[in-house]
């Protein structure tokens, strides 16, 4: 079943086109990596999916129905389809619990004990129980970045969007925001994520998307992208970039 439809989307800043005609297309279960130098507009694609920004042409469309269609309320999109930012975005006067309970509490008007008893689970799961009613100032950054990931699992979303989530953070805090995402994949969440971390890439994504100037230039599975591409301007990138 398709998740999410990106149908030639294009995306302008003034005279500046970001995006230039993407179209792509998400499954139920798939985790979609994509690659490409700096600028050349992963993280605009992310926020276009989540309305975040308007489009200037094409369409997307969540389980068929188009997200451009005036009557869709964009807060019931955003439901079902969360985002995890390159900076943690934590609320810093909340503590970690009450982090995590926010969009349930209050976006989807549910019991706050219910909340809270899923929030503790999601916070065992990650290994942050203990650290519930601290502060995000009194968490390192890899911590504060898995509290955002199980915030926006709080709400159930059906797609999760993460946009260079590993980028803010000390390289030795990596891999633990590596391998809860590794779980999150195992256990089927559809994700789709910008990021330059290729061996997770190749390990992880159901298919690997090439953009380079708001274009994509080469897509398909990671053993096509890293070991047989057959874009000049894919090989150029990945001979830079190419895990061991």
């Amino acid at each position: 079943m398709n998740v999410l439809t990106l149908d030639g989307v294009v995306k302008r800043f003034g005279s500046l086109e970001v995006l230039k005609g993407v179209s792509l297309t998400l499954d139920r279960h798939d985790v979609v990596c994509l690659i490409g130098a700096s600028g050349s507009g992963k993280s605009t694609l992310l926020r276009c999916a989540n309305l975040l920004e308007s489009i200037g042409g094409g369409d997307i469309a969540l389980f068929g129905q188009s997200l451009l269609d005036p009557r869709i309320d964009p807060d019931l999109v955003r439901r079902n389809i969360a985002m995890v930012f390159q900076s943690f975005n934590l609320f810093p006067h909340l503590n970690v619990v009450q982090n995590v309970m926010l969009g349930p509490v209050y976006a989807l008007k549910r019991p706050a004990e219910e909340v809270r008893s899923e929030a503790m689970l999601l916070l065992e799961r990650i290994g942050l129980r203990d650290r519930a009613e601290e502060y995000p100032d009194r968490l390192s950054g890899g911590q504060q970045q898995r509290v955002a990931i199980v915030r926006s699992l709080a709400m159930q979303p059906s797609l999760l969007l993460l946009d260079e989530v590993t980028s803010a953070l000390d390289p030795t805090l990596v891999g633990e925001v590596l391998d809860l995402l590794r779980e999150l994949a195992a256990e089927g969440t559809t994700m789709l994520l910008a990021t330059h971390e290729m061996g997770f890439a190749r390990d992880v994504a159901t298919k690997v998307v090439f953009l380079d100037q708001g274009v994509i230039v080469e897509q398909g599975s990671p053993s096509h992208m890293f070991d047989t591409p057959t874009q000049a301007a894919t090989q150029a990138f990945l001979a830079r970039v190419r895990p061991n």
